[in-house]
């Protein structure tokens, strides 16, 4: 990417989008705007190529600049056709959506681990409970989420809303708390992490993310910015010692889920340098360096896609793919703000997608350290021992020396008996 300055996708409405508006066609789709097969068939046309696609394409005398931007374009093209393509599997996959369902219920941490080079799952550091850290700016809609992802697996569709959600973006406290949430409630296996949004200072984002993977999270925990004017703290303070105390125990985290508004990520693609910071403080965020495991990135789900149509839905996703350096079809998932069964599907997909990719980068034990530790203690012990051995021989050696070298008492003469000896 290098911070190059990404051309926004351009569509042409046309009949493609109003088939895709056309209410007796949809009604009996899950999706609020499902993708047609033309639709997908004419892609090509909305970007500008022959309705046979690029393909169709005869020789030209083109610069390296054009040969360039047609490149761009043809994976555009693809990574378009791609999107499309993903909302109809999710269609026709409805069906094994219990069984997916199952699968998550069913987990446990290290069930998915990749057991590359001969290495069995005794030999990483496999945690009880795998966490799940949401991050995202405000209004990214992470409450939203946590609501949505505990119904999917909810057996009480009328149990209360788990966190509190913030209407109204621009007013508000909005989360300051660290939440933990088990997904589902009662288990210990999997739990997601409702974070503060992030900042508009990325110093601030980048402390924050640190301290955050680098020492673990801690539910009630209370997260105060540098940049935090003094009243703010001192309501924050307040809250918290109003408020339970936070958990003692560090939950390290396994894997991170970038939250996005899909609707401030489209205004900020269409509009003009000003407009376009949304989306540049979203690239600069995810690539801090500690939100990716080894090289693994952080996975990213687009919301509020329900106000969007479904070309602008791919729109964004095939733009933030450009953008973040990952694929548009398979690490970003678009869950809108409905409850059917394509946008249940879709959670479990992501929470899937997450969960192994948090096996996956499950830190290995490191056994020579381990070896040398017990080497150390070995020898530690033995040197201990013969040192007390030795000062025992020494201790032994000198009492015998002292012994042998004692001064000899000289023999005593009884002159009286002599005497009487020799008169007799």
């Amino acid at each position: 990417m290098g911070g190059d300055t990404l051309t926004p996708l351009s569509f042409t409405p046309g009949e493609e989008e109003s088939s895709v508006l056309d209410q007796d066609d949809s009604s009996s789709l899950n999706l609020p705007y499902h993708p047609r097969k033309h639709e997908v068939e004419t892609v090509n046309e909305e970007y500008g190529f022959p309705f046979g696609g690029f393909e169709d394409m005869g020789p030209r005398n083109i610069s390296t600049n054009s040969l360039e931007f047609e490149a761009n374009q043809r994976n555009r093209c693809k990574a378009y056709k791609e999107v499309l393509q993903s909302y109809e599997q999710l269609q026709n996959r409805i069906e094994s959506l219990k069984e997916a369902k199952s699968k998550i219920l069913s987990y446990t941490p290290g069930e998915w681990i990749e057991k590359a080079g001969g290495m069995k799952l005794s030999d990483y550091n496999v945690p009880k409970t795998a966490t799940l850290l949401l991050v995202g700016f405000k209004g990214s809609g992470k409450s939203s989420l946590v609501n949505r992802i505990s119904k999917v697996f909810e057996d009480d569709k009328f149990a209360p809303e788990r966190a509190q959600v913030s209407y109204n973006s621009s007013g508000g406290e909005g989360t300051y708390f660290l939440q933990e949430y088990m997904i589902p409630r009662g288990s210990s296996s999997i739990c997601i992490y409702d974070t503060r949004s992030l900042s508009d200072d990325p110093s601030d984002n980048i402390a924050m993310l640190k301290r955050w993977i680098t020492k673990g999270v801690r539910h009630g925990e209370l997260i105060i910015r540098p940049s935090d004017n003094s009243s703010l703290r001192t309501r924050m303070k307040c809250k918290m010692r109003r408020s339970c105390s936070q958990s003692k125990e560090a939950r390290m985290v396994n894997f991170v889920i970038f939250v996005v508004n899909g609707l401030a990520v489209l205004k900020s693609m269409d509009s003009d340098d000003d407009g376009s910071k949304y989306v540049q403080m979203i690239a600069t965020t995810f690539n801090c360096p500690y939100l990716s495991f080894k090289d693994d990135k952080p996975v990213v789900i687009i919301t509020h896609g329900d106000l969007l149509s479904l070309s602008d839905r791919a729109r964004v996703r095939v733009q933030l793919g450009e953008l973040l350096g990952i694929p548009p079809a398979k690490q970003i998932f678009d869950i809108p703000e409905s409850c059917d069964p394509v946008t249940e599907l879709t959670i479990v997909d992501m929470l899937r997608y997450s969960l192994e990719h948090a096996d996956k980068n499950l830190p290995h034990k490191n056994w020579l350290a381990e070896k040398v530790c017990r080497s150390r203690a070995s020898l530690s012990a033995y040197a201990y021992l013969f040192i007390i051995l030795g000062i025992a021989i020494i201790s032994m050696n000198i009492k015998h020396v002292h012994i042998r070298h004692a001064p000899k008492s000289k023999p005593h003469v009884d002159w009286h008996t002599i005497r009487h000896l020799w008169l007799d």
